[in-house]
């Protein structure tokens, strides 16, 4: 029985996204392929992006993005503490990502709504946007409707 793998599943509120802790005696290849398979099914649930700085590319996971916005003529994705180029427009953006964590806040920016730290619904009718690293951004009055429905529909699912 030296095969077996002891699993144990803890449902906590406090995760969003789900957490693996692997406990061993050893670096061995059996727990080589578990890490390969547990990262192969997230992938194909929620692929990558490929971004380009100076030229390299570099595939950031979906839970890294904190927004994807145009600038210009150009398509910035940011992350925590970085910014990249990515190609294709906000619409393929839209299509492709986790449907359940971004929302498309005006007609050039799509947020992680998992990133976001406040909504600041004020009364002059604007919503502002503060994320978790400090950066502000603005929901499009058009947006707004849908993003309270959204965030509705997701306390709702979260209870």
């Amino acid at each position: 029985m030296e095969n077996m793998v002891n699993i144990k599943v803890v449902i906590d509120e406090k995760y969003v996204d789900p957490m693996v802790e692997i406990y061993t005696k050893s670096e061995t290849e059996q727990v080589g392929k578990i890490i390969y398979a547990i990262e192969n099914v997230s992938m194909m649930s929620y692929p990558p992006v490929a971004a380009y700085e100076n030229g390299a590319l570099k595939l950031i996971s979906q839970r890294d993005i904190y927004c994807i916005r145009t600038e210009g003529r150009d398509v910035v994705l940011d992350t925590r503490d970085n910014s990249y180029f990515v190609k294709g427009t906000l619409t393929k953006f839209e299509e492709e990502l986790d449907n359940e964590r971004f929302f498309r806040i005006s007609q050039s920016e799509i947020i992680n709504l998992y990133k976001v730290d406040t909504f600041d619904f004020n009364l002059a009718g604007t919503v502002g946007v503060l994320f978790d690293n400090g950066r502000k951004s603005y929901v499009a009055r058009r947006c707004i409707r849908a993003l309270r429905e959204k965030l509705k529909r997701t306390s709702e699912n979260s209870n």
